[in-house]
């Protein structure tokens, strides 16, 4: 989501719960009424049902002739599969199962019979929800921003500000978002997306970053670099990827600070739940506010180099019906509203729905720390 323009339970289910988390599984889901028994059957059945019909696009190719085309074939039309609360006649159910996100959410006398998807995945209810296309945001000049402008020159730099690397070969201009202060060490380093960073792995370690990115710096630049990229997350096409993540080393620790524009330092890191009510602050869209609608879900997110897959990934919707997030707001820390405890990094969505790593992944990817 980086923006660019050209230039030139039961005790048996609670230490089933605890084994699992010691395996380093995903933490259990927390859903009203249901154990952690009905929870792993939920989860198997929604990993079945992705692997089955959720297939890694192999090339960017695939993905041009996909884009010219309309169709309700689950390999054009569905872009993601994972766990969340049926939603019937625009009231919530309570009822826990498996999502298929889809394009366009075809009318059934639209749909060919060898094209319709599953009405239940090894006995559990699913719910088909539309969601558009996920793109890792690119185009578009963003609109303007209120509270504090994330688009000037900070410092010390502030999480959910612009940031940003200069092309090498001068075609265009871009700016994402700080999302979080991270150390290594004695090292403090700018935790943000692999596509905002290191240009979807094009750049080599030791390229600076700037604040803000060119983008908006203004001309001449009022930016300087005040860090070097230090390790990213190889995205790679054609497998299951879980972060879209990279860090860079401030020049000087006094550079950044913890602090994130409007909503103040993180309070520590949570697992992402189903309900969860978060915000968070970006270069684009600033101060929003969404709410958790699934945390296992996995996803096909258009990029530059392709189509990537990604899996187990946190879905947002904004409250209200506003958009929680735009181009230019990739990198963004989501933080729980109630605690400010952090819980994932924005890195792509649609114009309706927002994809975030869970923090924890990020993390441990990057062997990194949260600065709180």
């Amino acid at each position: 989501m980086a923006t660019r323009k050209s230039g030139k339970s039961s005790k048996k289910d609670s230490k089933k719960a605890r084994s699992a988390r010691a395996a380093g599984a995903a933490a259990p889901i927390v859903f009203a009424g249901f154990s952690a028994t009905q929870i792993d059957s939920l989860r198997s059945a929604k990993q079945s049902a992705a692997q089955r019909l959720l297939q890694p696009l192999q090339s960017a190719a695939a993905f041009s002739a996909l884009a010219a085309t309309t169709s309700p074939q689950p390999s054009h039309n569905l872009v993601g599969v994972g766990i969340g609360e049926k939603i019937s006649g625009g009231k919530h159910t309570g009822v826990l199962a498996v999502k298929f996100l889809v394009r366009i959410k075809y009318p059934d006398n639209q749909v060919p019979e060898q094209d319709r998807l599953p009405t239940e995945v090894n006995g559990h209810p699913v719910d088909v929800e539309q969601v558009g296309t996920f793109r890792r945001f690119m185009p578009p000049a963003a609109a303007a921003t209120q509270m504090p402008n994330p688009r000037t020159k900070m410092r010390p730099a502030r999480p959910g500000c612009s940031i940003g690397f200069k092309d090498p070969g001068n075609q265009f201009i871009m700016a994402g978002t700080f999302g979080a202060l991270v150390s290594k060490g004695q090292t403090r380093l700018i935790l943000s997306n692999n596509h905002v960073l290191a240009d979807e792995n094009k750049l080599p370690l030791g390229a600076p970053i700037f604040q803000p990115g060119f983008l908006d710096a203004g001309n001449p630049p009022n930016n300087g670099p005040i860090a070097k990229l230090t390790k990213f997350v190889p995205l790679v096409v054609g497998v299951m990827n879980k972060v879209d993540c990279a860090i860079a080393a401030l020049d000087s620790n006094n550079l950044a600070t913890n602090s994130v524009l409007f909503i103040g330092p993180p309070k520590g890191k949570a697992r992402a739940q189903i309900d969860m009510v978060v915000h968070k602050f970006g270069r684009t869209t600033g101060f929003t506010v969404g709410r958790v609608t699934s945390v296992e879900t996995d996803v096909s997110v258009q990029y530059e180099a392709g189509v990537v897959s990604f899996e187990n990934q946190i879905i947002i919707e904004g409250l209200n019906s506003n958009p929680f997030s735009a181009a230019g707001d990739s990198g963004s820390l989501i933080l729980e509203r109630a605690t400010n405890k952090a819980v994932g990094l924005l890195f792509a969505g649609s114009s309706s729905h927002t994809i975030a790593n869970h923090i924890d992944d990020v993390l441990k990817a990057l062997n990194v720390k949260l600065v709180v």
